[in-house]
């Protein structure tokens, strides 16, 4: 993603927060989580600040209040354009959906009774696709409270398996943390997925590996960038995909 017209080459090499991860500017490199204790690599690099909040980092000299102003606006356009473009993908796979449902429907009515089993399921397609819309569409109510991850889990990935030290809690929304898991759940692959979990710093951080038959998804978008969306921006955490197999979900610590 190119960096906006007029920022100007004061915004270059920048490292700004998006969510609750780092994107440097304007290579587009990710890092994370977005803390004061992983900084980004090649420093050194001073924080920014907005009303206490680390919004990004920047080389030494280039740390004013102006630097801070514009990582944070840059970083919040960035969370706002992925949030958009992943609606409009999603919107666009669901249309398709219904589309295939309104035509089995059409050809059941006219005696062929054979699709009825392939009604169902493409009614069951429709309904998926629908809740990872209203997932990403609607904002949250819920406040950050601390939840022990292992129930979230419990309710989220039946099926999966799970060794986490003690009982981990994570400062979040319960609702969206339930939904995210059981995403990145579905994402690995079901049944056999394996989560564990550790402690890093001030954050958890949940290691995810893959079912052993693991398929992709028919809908991509329902798998990554759904995931990263919940955990980055409604999660405050960062969505960790540096090992494909075995990406990382760091959740604020309770």
């Amino acid at each position: 993603m190119n960096v906006r017209a007029g920022v100007g080459d004061e915004v270059d090499h920048l490292w700004v927060r998006v969510g609750g991860g780092m994107e440097e500017l304007p290579s587009g490199r990710r890092h994370g989580p977005a803390d004061p204790g992983f900084p980004p690599p090649h420093g050194p690099w001073n924080e920014l600040r907005v009303s206490g909040r680390l919004v990004g980092w920047a080389p030494p000299g280039r740390n004013g209040r102006a630097a801070a102003r514009r990582a944070e606006e840059e970083g919040r356009r960035r969370e706002r354009e992925r949030r958009a473009h992943l609606l409009r993908r999603l919107g666009h796979k669901l249309r398709s959906s219904i589309l295939a449902l309104q035509e089995s429907s059409r050809q059941a009515a006219f005696g062929q009774r054979g699709l009825w089993e392939e009604i169902y399921d493409q009614a069951q397609d429709v309904a998926r696709r629908a809740s990872a819309l209203e997932a990403v569409a609607l904002d949250p109510k819920d406040l950050a409270r601390n939840v022990v991850l292992g129930a979230a889990l419990t309710v989220a990935a039946q099926g999966a398996e799970s060794t986490l030290p003690g009982d981990p809690v994570v400062r979040v929304p319960e609702p969206v943390l339930v939904e995210a898991l059981g995403r990145a759940y579905d994402w690995m692959g079901g049944r056999g997925t394996a989560f564990a979990a550790e402690r890093v710093g001030n954050w958890w951080r949940l290691d995810l590996r893959a079912a052993p038959e693991r398929a992709p998804l028919p809908v991509p978008e329902l798998g990554e960038p759904l995931v990263r969306l919940l955990v980055d921006s409604q999660l405050d955490g960062w969505l960790d995909v540096t090992r494909p197999e075995c990406p990382a979900i760091y959740l604020p610590a309770g």
